[in-house]
């Protein structure tokens, strides 16, 4: 367990926006929101409609639309959202003027606006195990600090009571039980180990060793509050391929973030010595 010194600095870098949720000159706009958690996700839902789910509600996105979901950072995703309708962020939008996201955004917007409020929060990069039977899902959450409780909660902004229906979700979105989610760290560390088959973890037919690669990066870079898009590459995500020269790198990076906050110091040294981490000189937020 963390001394009380170390939980302190873990919870003051998380508490502080990062590249990607800073919300810039829109933070006001984040001022009157509420701090409950329900209400929270009810108002990200009320401003975003996921790309795989928007024809189950009813919409048809043209691909102008759908290119939305290539918008990285929270002041740009608002500047989107207020072209499309320019209400107050607690008033729900219309499905068509909702803006087009993934699990991602909705995770990014989540980290956001606590993050606002003071309270310490981050996103996960991973698979989520409540989408398909016997199979591990590509996806991001968001994860805060309960203070109450004294524990991080993993919570899934992107389940609305829509699609918890037609998932037969059984269980609270704000706090997830152990074993719905998995992240990219813990799911590497399974296949590499034999304890599960790789083939199992993916996206429509993108799976396997090299895919879940791609999601403990992503992960790693999280817990450094670098949300990268689910497509962004360089470095260490090296497509449809597993290069074993890199094993014993992604091998270490995996420990880390499987152990979070213990080794939080080495992971924020990892990031920053290893340039094979860091966004491509060409990458823009």
């Amino acid at each position: 367990m963390e001394s009380n010194m170390a939980l302190q600095t873990i919870q003051q870098y998380y508490t502080q926006t990062g590249l990607l949720s800073n919300a810039g000159k829109y933070a006001p706009h984040l001022e009157d929101l509420p701090e409950d958690l329900g209400e929270l996700c009810r108002i990200v839902q009320g401003l975003m409609v996921h790309i795989f789910w928007a024809s189950r509600y009813g919409l048809n996105l043209s691909e102008e639309r759908k290119s939305e979901v290539q918008i990285r950072s929270i002041p740009r995703k608002l500047d989107r959202l207020f072209e499309l309708d320019d209400h107050p962020l607690n008033q729900p939008r219309s499905l068509e003027k909702k803006l087009v996201g993934n699990c991602r955004d909705f995770s990014l917007f989540m980290v956001s606006i606590l993050q606002h409020q003071g309270v310490p929060a981050r996103a996960r990069c991973g698979f989520g195990t409540y989408f398909r039977p016997n199979h591990y899902e590509d996806h991001w959450i968001c994860e805060y600090w309960n203070s109450s409780a004294e524990r991080w909660v993993m919570i899934d902004a992107q389940l609305d009571p829509f699609q918890c229906e037609k998932l037969k979700i059984g269980f609270d979105p704000l706090d997830l039980p152990d074993g719905a989610f998995i992240t990219g760290g813990y799911a590497w560390r399974m296949c590499r180990s034999g304890l599960e088959d790789a083939n199992k973890f993916g996206i429509f037919d993108m799976k396997g060793l090299w895919f879940i690669q791609g999601d403990l990066i992503r992960d790693f870079l999280a817990l450094n509050k670098i949300e990268i898009l689910p497509w962004d590459a360089w470095g260490y995500i090296s497509g449809p391929q597993i290069i074993d020269a890199d094993l014993p790198a992604l091998d270490k990076i995996a420990e880390l973030t499987v152990a979070g906050n213990a080794v939080f110091e080495e992971i924020r040294s990892m990031y920053q010595k290893d340039v094979r981490l860091q966004p491509a000189p060409d990458w823009q937020p």
